[in-house]
């Protein structure tokens, strides 16, 4: 049921703002990925100096993450939310004009801080409006920045098919990330900055066991991302290499992964009422590591696309709720949760498909690919943790507020 203290038009408002950050978040990084080659290309750059304009990026969104995003809670996500999401499109432009990898580095990791932290507010705005909402939602906004990654993707690579500069490019989707801002800006259903509010207490509370629960639910969002920087590095790689099939075949596992984790997402909510979060969870770590360990044992490419596609399929729904977990470990202070879950999350993405190419040159490719295998076990078989601790007044809170302690398991 949803909440009747809050006007369900202003809620449905709230929830089309946060789908507009997630959709734009998505498309800025879509297109950026796109246009890479274009940067490199454009600055003469090799690959060694290029990672360094990367790393930059990546240090700015944990940066962003870790430190800015915690201001979410200070002032409310929302009023993060507003400054990060019209920064994320002026500042999606300056790498496209930058001629230097000095003046690139900057740009990226000022892009990279406004991303960080609007990861952080639009998912505790997310919580929020998933609280007044009254029933999950959290599996749609992530399914709806898959989606932008996508409109992303296409759009910087019709740029390019059509020899449209890089700067254009950027300024042109950055024009259109700043419309989309503003008017997520306008509807944001607003959020109290923790100090107005009373810390919500648990039955079991504890600031020693909060803060191991965050990190090992930062551990769980890690494992997952490894799975999807290996889908996004080495899918491509292993197909074509080690299955010997056509550059063409090669980039479908890739393809598979994706859209079967979007369309994952989009049944997330479903499932998750049906299920609940435990059970959902175990469920998506054990379909991730059957659908890639069964395709690494048959090796052929067929299965390999299908596998992939499995992954994703896998992998799609366990995000979602672990961010939701840990923002229902202390409502208030959402903000604080979720910039320690998803920096610790985000280096799963980063140094995941290092780890991988590591492994690969001393045990091959084929085996190093079972490291997402053996963490998605070990996700499945973690997924208790999804369970929030009981608060003394869940007993009211329940006839109008959602919360997954409330789900069947």
């Amino acid at each position: 049921m949803r909440d009747t203290t809050v006007d369900h038009g202003r809620i449905l408002r709230g929830r089309i703002a946060t789908s507009l950050a997630f959709l734009l978040f998505g498309t800025a990084l879509g297109t950026w990925t796109a246009r890479i080659p274009a940067v490199k290309e454009n600055l003469g750059l090799s690959d060694g100096l290029l990672s360094f304009a990367l790393l930059a990026f990546a240090a700015g969104c944990i940066v962003g993450m870790a430190l800015l995003g915690r201001l979410t809670d200070r002032f409310g996500s929302s009023r993060v939310f507003i400054p990060a999401a019209l920064l994320e499109g002026v500042l999606l432009v300056f790498p496209g004009y930058s001629n230097s990898l000095v003046l690139l580095s900057v740009a990226l990791f000022l892009f990279g801080a406004a991303h960080g932290t609007l990861n952080i507010a639009m998912n505790a705005n997310a919580i929020e409006v998933q609280r007044a909402w009254g029933s999950p939602i959290m599996s749609s906004f992530h399914a709806i920045y898959s989606i932008g990654g996508f409109v992303g993707s296409i759009t910087g690579g019709l740029f390019a098919r059509a020899g449209v500069g890089v700067g254009v490019t950027f300024l042109t989707v950055g024009a259109v990330v700043l419309v989309a801002a503003v008017v997520a800006v306008t509807w944001v259903l607003p959020a109290p900055p923790a100090e107005a509010e009373t810390e919500v207490k648990t039955a079991d509370d504890g600031p020693a066991r909060r803060s191991f629960l965050l990190v090992f639910l930062g551990v769980l969002v890690l494992c997952t991302l490894v799975g999807e920087g290996a889908a996004a590095d080495w899918s491509a790689v292993y197909l074509r290499d080690n299955l010997e099939t056509s550059a063409g075949f090669a980039a479908y596992g890739y393809a598979a992964f994706s859209i079967m984790m979007t369309v994952g997402r989009l049944f997330g909510d479903r499932l998750t009422r049906m299920l609940g979060p435990v059970t959902l969870v175990r469920i998506s770590g054990l379909l991730a590591a059957a659908g890639l360990g069964v395709a690494l044992l048959i090796n052929s490419p067929v299965a390999g696309v299908v596998g992939f596609g499995l992954l994703g399929a896998g992998l799609s729904c366990i995000a979602p709720q672990v961010y939701s977990a840990a923002g229902n470990l202390d409502p208030k202070r959402a903000g604080r949760a979720l910039s320690t879950v998803v920096s610790i999350g985000y280096l799963g993405f980063v140094l995941g498909p290092i780890l991988i190419g590591a492994a690969a040159t001393v045990v091959g490719l084929p085996t190093a690919l079972a490291i997402p295998v053996v963490l998605a076990v070990f996700v499945a078989a973690s997924a208790p943790a999804m369970r929030p601790p009981r608060r003394p007044s869940e007993r009211e809170e329940s006839s109008t507020l959602y919360s997954p302690a409330a789900d069947p398991q």
